[in-house]
């Protein structure tokens, strides 16, 4: 029986190490790589697309030139008007405490995803997606071929997972 989490944390409260996968759910994809910052009021477990309106904000912030930072860094968003909505605030949480930033975290999802049988929930679609954005962009900024390769080879498996979703059954 899958755990269920409540939606959000106290800013006392504080999630100190990645949590091991308790059963196969929507949940347990991502939960080995949610980081809750000491001191932060955050949502557990959000979801960004709620609605079609959510999916063409999205798109609207991938093509204004959302960047997804590194560990330590928070999302930037070049477009004043779409950063200061609300509904973008999940999104933050989402790109700098749920999505896997580690190459290696990367890699132990890919791998996840390929052996996974079921289609990805509308919630796993919508960071699978995202953390490719993150690898595309980390490889762009990759000057070292070794990086350059390994980081490449994230952002095929994370596509052909896309792509497996996408597919008819």
């Amino acid at each position: 029986m899958p755990r269920t989490c409540p939606d959000t944390l106290r800013p006392n409260q504080m999630r100190t190490s990645a949590a091991p996968p308790v059963a196969a759910g929507a949940a347990n994809l991502w939960m080995p790589y949610h980081r809750i910052k000491r001191g932060t009021h955050s949502l557990i477990n959000p979801t960004f697309q709620r609605s079609v309106d959510d999916v063409i904000l999205l798109f609207e912030i991938l093509l204004a030139g959302l960047q997804i930072e590194g560990e330590e860094q928070a999302m930037q968003l070049p477009d004043d008007e779409l950063a200061s909505l609300r509904s973008v605030e999940k999104l933050e949480v989402i790109c700098e405490d749920v999505l896997p930033k580690r190459l290696s975290d990367i890699r132990r999802l890919t791998a996840e995803l390929a052996h996974r049988k079921q289609s990805l929930s509308r919630q796993d679609f919508e960071r699978t997606v995202l953390t490719m954005v993150y690898a595309a962009q980390t490889l762009a900024h990759t000057s070292h071929q070794l990086q350059r390769d390994v980081w490449a080879d994230a952002l095929l498996q994370l596509f052909r997972a896309i792509q497996k979703d996408l597919a008819p059954p």
